[in-house]
């Protein structure tokens, strides 16, 4: 399992229907994705350019997974990981800050549960947060320290602010 964060860049389609497919719609803005809507039986050429394809709350999505995988475009067929190239860990978001959960698709509501122990853990002004984290580092480079540095002053700052107690 490789964990890695997709540029909103790269193109994104979605083929979803009912709850599923709305969920995955919602979490694809949520990160800034514009996913392109994908019919569940399109032409090859309907997929040429695609970098991943999700596919959420189709009955027999086999054979669209396989055109896909076929063109070169990387899929991810919701509650069906014999089918998947890769599964997006639970997370929740705070801005900027992502915080995700995997068991690798194996203990799912172990995944949830955690997501939601992180949900309460970590308020909405996490976001706010994080900017002020991020100003302060780039003060602190502005400055001239090794890059090692600026760690042990991110520890001290978020200390002295009582953020992670």
């Amino acid at each position: 399992m490789l964990p890695i964060i997709l540029s909103p860049k790269i193109r994104v389609g979605l083929c979803g229907c009912g709850a599923a497919g709305a969920r995955r719609a919602a979490q694809l803005c949520d990160a800034g994705i514009s996913a392109e809507a994908i019919s569940d039986e399109p032409g090859r050429d309907a997929l040429d350019g695609l970098h991943v394809l999700f596919i959420a709350g189709l009955e027999a999505p086999h054979r669209l997974a396989e055109l896909a995988r076929a063109t070169g475009v990387l899929v991810n067929v919701e509650d069906m990981p014999e089918l998947c190239d890769f599964h997006v860990p639970a997370s929740v978001r705070r801005g900027d800050l992502l915080l995700t959960v995997s068991t690798a698709g194996r203990v799912p509501g172990l995944s949830r549960l955690f997501r939601e122990w992180l949900d309460a853990q970590f308020s909405a002004d996490w976001s706010d947060r994080l900017e002020i984290l991020a100003q302060a580092r780039q003060r602190w480079r502005d400055e001239g320290p090794e890059p090692a540095a600026i760690v042990p002053r991110l520890r001290r700052f978020i200390d002295e602010k009582g953020w992670l107690k």
